[in-house]
């Protein structure tokens, strides 16, 4: 009895605490085919009537309403929810090809009249039966090619989707790589998958999610499963026509095979099929900017500029910073930081720059900021003039400036020690420490030489002076080599390349540890990635696997070592859409591919 009472307690508490909100729903499939039937359902979270439906004179009603009521009530931390869901189904069937917006419908609720959402329903052909088997895979699909002769590649293919193909320099496009499945066609896995590696570009990856999800979508007249395997932001370094090459995937497709005897209708009978689809060539037609005014620092998109000086009003050797703030939708990464005149009595420091940026389905935005450091040496008033930001924007067509305030600067005489120097900014450890050239007279007891005994002459001066010659000429010999060295960029990033590898494989060994798969495989193939990279002294932007075999075989590597490169980079890539192995095998392509980044070490002449 006391149980039935309290949960009497229960729903009154639940019905008393529901939210008030009235919600009016429509749902129905996207795209439908001529002659198929589909529902079309509303659903409300509180009882009302007189539903009225909007026109559907394009459509069948074959049942319906066809209603239902469901009630849920939650407990979650002593607080008591519930939800009722009423439901009206309508079963319909589309007579004419095209795309029909459906108006809202409409129910009273509570003596109040409220509104469904509106829908768009495309209408297509249905499809064509299926062709004899002799005459499959004949088809081709906007240029994808499947390589098996039981499954067309109309029912199957994978495209580039681009959301611009006539851009500038610089621009940014959406890249997404799709496959394309006819819906009764069960995909149930990856066997390889090669996608593009957009030569030619600087590209930025959108975070997905790991699985895969179908959407229906209509393509050529026809309605398919589509799924994004790949979400890319493009933006071209070159100006002409960039073609993204060609790529395969090979998919495992789940069939049913035909019954050949009576018993075989009492068993599911399946097989997995392999099919090898191939994605078209997509071009890309790149145009050069216009000629560019002063302050431009390779802006390409629409960007805000925001300038602010930390003070106005120092002493003199104090640190004082004036801080850009770059907004924007864009190539924000591959803004260069402007150029501010400083007055000539001004000790300045190179910019520091740091980014903030995210990756959407509308390109790159976020921010950039700038940070200028200086120290005024001298009192008095100074102005650290206006500078241009120059931005080119692919909406208009047209170059924008930006510039930043005029800032006014009072510098005051400094107090106390003038030896030492206070810091006002955080960056403490730029700031020199200056005014030491002059030292007091030492006024206490001296050791003082007879006269006429001198050191000058004598042979120990003689032979001091031979030996800091030569050390002066070995240290002057040493200096120059390492000037050349450190102005030779490349080489410099060459004689680096394997301690920075070692370091992301040891960086990779931390994700196996803790069972991060896809990290640990991202970080190995970045490791070797950039190895190649700065040993062979290519950009990363023209780095892919033909330039590196190339360079490797110049460098006079053993095609053995080549393969064993080319197969750890292609279970790196593989390693996303292949199931997570376990910590040996894990542990066994960790030690393989610490033994070929040694061999590489060893064999790679310089």
């Amino acid at each position: 009895m006391l149980k039935k009472l309290l949960t009497i307690i229960l729903v009154v508490l639940a019905t008393l605490t529901r939210a008030e909100e009235v919600q009016f729903v429509m749902s129905a499939p996207n795209a439908v085919n001529i002659g198929d039937q589909f529902r079309l359902s509303f659903s409300t979270n509180e009882s009302g009537r007189n539903l009225k439906l909007p026109d559907l004179s394009n459509f069948d009603i074959l049942m319906g309403p066809s209603t239902s009521q469901s009630t849920s009530v939650q407990i979650i931390n002593g607080h008591t929810s519930q939800s009722v869901n009423f439901s009206y189904i309508f079963i319909l069937r589309a007579k004419t090809e095209g795309t029909f917006n459906i108006r809202p419908a409409s129910i009273e609720i509570k003596g109040k009249v409220y509104e469904s959402n509106p829908l768009q329903i495309q209408v297509v052909k249905g499809r064509q039966q299926q062709q004899p088997q002799g005459q499959q895979g004949q088809q081709q699909q906007s240029g994808s090619q499947v390589t098996n002769g039981n499954i067309d590649s109309d029912d199957l293919f994978v495209r580039v989707v681009l959301s611009k193909q006539n851009v500038y320099k610089g621009e940014q496009i959406i890249a997404t790589v799709k496959i394309y499945a006819r819906p009764d066609l069960p995909l149930s896995g990856f066997e390889e998958v090669n996608l593009p590696t957009f030569e030619g570009f600087y590209t930025q990856d959108i975070d997905i999610p790991q699985q895969i999800g179908f959407e229906r979508e209509v393509y050529n007249d026809k309605i398919y499963q589509a799924g994004v395997m790949k979400k890319t932001i493009l933006f071209p370094q070159q100006t002409g026509r960039i073609t993204i090459q060609p790529f395969d995937i090979v998919c495992q497709v789940r069939q049913q095979i035909k019954a050949r005897s009576f018993f075989d209708d009492f068993f599911d009978s399946y097989r997995t099929v392999r099919a090898k689809i191939t994605a078209p060539a997509v071009a890309v037609n790149v145009r050069d900017l216009p000629p560019a005014p002063q302050g431009f620092y390779g802006g390409v998109g629409n960007f805000s500029l925001k300038a602010e000086l930390s003070e106005d009003n120092i002493s003199a050797n104090d640190a004082a910073t004036v801080k850009l703030t770059v907004s924007g939708n864009g190539n924000i990464r591959l803004v260069q930081n402007p150029t501010l005149v400083f007055p000539p009595d001004f000790e300045v420091y190179d910019p520091k720059s740091s980014e903030n940026v995210q990756a959407s389905g509308n390109g790159l935005s976020g921010t950039k900021t700038i940070e200028y450091l200086f120290q005024p040496r001298f009192e008095g008033d100074y102005t650290i003039p206006s500078a241009d930001f120059a931005y080119f924007n692919p909406s208009t067509g047209q170059y924008a400036t930006l510039a930043t305030p005029e800032f006014k600067l009072h510098v005051k005489k400094g107090t106390g020690d003038q030896n030492a120097t206070v810091v006002s900014s955080i960056r403490k450890e730029d700031v020199q420490l200056i005014g030491q050239d002059i030292r007091y007279i030492k006024q206490n007891n001296l050791s003082l030489n007879k006269k006429g005994h001198t050191f000058f002459g004598s042979t120990g001066f003689y032979l001091l002076y031979i030996v800091s010659a030569l050390v002066f000429a070995a240290l002057f010999v040493v200096y120059r080599k390492k000037v050349r060295e450190n102005a030779n960029v490349a080489l410099s990033k060459n004689k680096k390349a394997n301690r920075v590898a070692q370091k992301r494989l040891r960086e990779a060994a931390g994700f196996m540890k803790n069972n991060q798969n896809e990290a640990f495989y991202e970080s190995v193939l970045k490791s070797f990635w950039g190895y190649l990279s700065d040993k062979l002294g290519i950009d990363m932007a023209s780095l892919n696997r033909e330039t590196a075999v190339s360079a490797l075989q110049e460098k006079q590597a053993g095609s053995e070592l080549i393969d064993n490169l080319l197969r750890v980079i292609e279970q790196c890539e593989y390693a996303r859409y292949a199931p997570a192995g376990g910590n040996e095998a894990r542990q066994e392509f960790y030690n393989q591919a610490v033994s070929v980044m040694s061999s590489l070490e060893k064999q790679i002449k310089r």
